[in-house]
């Protein structure tokens, strides 16, 4: 057991997060010290983000949870994760939707690509897999997707992840310092719930 980040976790819950069984296990299981640089592992159970190369950043914990808890995973989930950056989120993902379900990580930094495939490896975690972003936003050859994840602001709900998302799924998303939960319904409408204050690193295209 690592008390670090037992710590972490008891920080997490302090903060009213953490609530499903399978989020609290997940962050048990899937360390943040594995997904960031060597230099700042002693910093990786701190609440903030850290750099992790080419200008982007791995998210702080308190965000991360609170997405994963609006993203309401489940197992079985096809999942994708955009901005899979060092890989944290896709094994956090894939953790809580094992065994049945499936995250793809999508990064359009070749380097992190290859470091988020890295980093994957460290763990027995057969249903993740990491991509290099294509032209298109998103993966549309996976689709239609249960849950979509997005770690990175975009300026606008982009079209291409909603029409890649499932009737009744949710996509969880920052917009211009807004985290938004989407939820798809029949006949092209959504339900929008929305949480300001929020800062990520721009969705890069």
């Amino acid at each position: 057991m690592n008390n670090n980040n037992e710590i972490l976790i008891s920080r997490l819950k302090g903060k009213g997060l953490l609530h499903l069984k399978e989020l609290e296990d997940a962050f048990r299981t899937i360390d943040r010290a594995d997904f960031v640089p060597e230099d700042y592992r002693v910093e990786s159970y701190e609440d903030y983000p850290l750099p992790i190369g080419f200008g982007q950043t791995i998210s702080q914990p308190t965000t991360v949870a609170f997405m994963l808890e609006l993203l309401d995973l489940k197992n079985g989930d096809k999942t994708l994760d955009v901005g899979s950056g060092s890989g944290w989120t896709t094994a956090l993902v894939a953790e809580m939707i094992k065994p049945r379900g499936k995250v793809w990580g999508l990064e359009i930094i070749p380097e992190l690509v290859e470091l988020g495939r890295k980093n994957l490896a460290k763990f027995k975690l057969p249903n993740a897999e990491i991509f290099q972003a294509g032209e298109k936003l998103g993966f549309p050859d996976r689709a239609p997707y249960d849950k979509i994840l997005v770690s990175a602001e975009a300026e606008e709900l982009p079209k291409d992840l909603l029409e890649q998302l499932k009737i009744g799924g949710i996509i969880v998303i920052p917009i211009k310092n807004t985290l938004y939960k989407i939820e798809k319904l029949t006949g092209g409408k959504t339900k929008e719930t929305i949480f300001p204050g929020f800062v990520f690193v721009p969705l890069m295209s």
